[in-house]
């Protein structure tokens, strides 16, 4: 169990970094407010970091 949760955070540490090397800080934001509602079951906060992410994505196309 704790080689899976080790795993998991690798992978999570991972993909923030990823995402503010692509999209700077708007993009740590957005990914810390989107994981803070997902993490407190606030589907509103999580939709809003869900929005702002898609927004970075489309705007880079």
């Amino acid at each position: 169990m704790p080689l899976i949760a080790l795993a998991v955070a690798a992978l999570a540490i991972g993909f923030e970094q990823i995402i503010q090397w692509m999209y700077g800080p708007m993009g740590l934001i957005a990914f810390a407010v989107l994981t803070v509602g997902l993490k407190a079951k606030n589907t509103t906060i999580s939709g809003i970091g869900a929005v702002i992410l898609v927004l970075l994505l489309s705007q880079s196309g």
